[in-house]
C-alpha cells in the first residue's frame, strides 16, 4: 500500500515528488511509501527549448530535461519508488483505498496525484466524469482539465499542471506540483501548515 501515488513523470510530477521526498526527515513522513509513475513519452518536454525558466540554463532541451530529472530523484530521494514504462488505465476504489491499474500491474494506494498533460486524449477510466474543457487554452486546441478545487479532485484524488487548468509553462507546473506537494505535507501533519526546505545550514 502506498500512501501517496503520482500519475506523471514530467515538470508537476517531478516537482511533487522532489518536495515529497526531501520531506523524509519529518517524523509525519518517515513512513510514508510515496510512488511515482515516470511514463514520459508524450511528456510535452519531449519537443521543448527552455530559454525563460528560472535557475535552468539558457539553450536547455526538455528531453534532456526529463532523463536528468529521474536521475535526480534517484540520487537525492531513492526512498521514493519510480514506476517506469506502465500507462495507468483505470482508477478504482475511493480514499483512503484505491486501486490504481496499468496495462503492466495493479498498485493500492491511499492518495492519488494525476499530472500527465492536458491533451484531449487523456482516458483514466474512473475520472473520466471530471473531465472539463481547459479554462486557459485557445479552444482550438482541444485541451481538457479534470474539475477541481485548488488542485483538489475529489477526496484523495489530486491534480497539479495544466491538467490542473494551469497555463503550459515550466514555472507554473513545477509550481503547481510543488503546492499539491505541501498541501499532502501539511494533511500528514495533523493539517498544521508545513513546507520542505532544505538549508546549508
Amino acid at each position: 500500500m502506498f500512501d501517496v501515488l503520482i500519475i506523471g513523470g514530467g515538470v508537476s510530477g517531478m516537482s511533487c515528488s522532489l518536495i515529497l521526498g526531501s520531506a523524509k526527515n519529518k517524523s509525519f513522513v518517515s513512513d510514508k511509501k510515496i510512488g511515482i509513475f515516470t511514463h514520459q513519452k508524450t511528456s510535452s518536454l519531449q519537443e521543448a527549448l527552455f530559454n525563460n525558466a528560472y535557475g535552468i540554463p539558457s539553450g536547455k532541451l526538455g528531453s534532456d530535461l526529463l532523463k536528468e530529472s529521474t536521475g535526480q530523484l534517484s540520487a537525492t530521494h531513492p526512498q521514493i519508488v519510480q514506476i517506469p514504462n506502465e500507462k495507468v488505465l483505470k482508477i478504482e476504489g475511493e480514499f483512503p483505498n484505491f486501486t490504481v491499474i496499468t496495462n503492466r500491474s495493479n498498485y493500492n494506494t491511499k492518495m492519488i496525484v494525476i499530472g500527465i498533460g492536458a491533451a484531449n486524449t487523456f482516458a483514466i477510466e474512473g475520472l473520466m466524469q471530471y473531465v472539463e474543457p481547459h479554462k486557459k487554452s485557445l479552444p482550438e486546441k482541444q485541451r481538457i482539465q479534470l474539475k477541481n478545487d485548488d488542485h483538489k479532485v475529489a477526496e484523495g484524488i489530486y491534480v497539479i499542471g495544466t491538467l490542473a487548468g494551469w497555463r503550459s509553462q515550466l514555472a507554473i507546473a513545477a509550481g503547481s506540483g510543488a503546492a499539491v506537494a505541501t498541501d499532502i505535507l501539511t494533511l500528514w501533519n495533523n493539517e498544521i501548515q508545513t513546507h520542505a526546505h532544505d538549508s546549508i545550514r
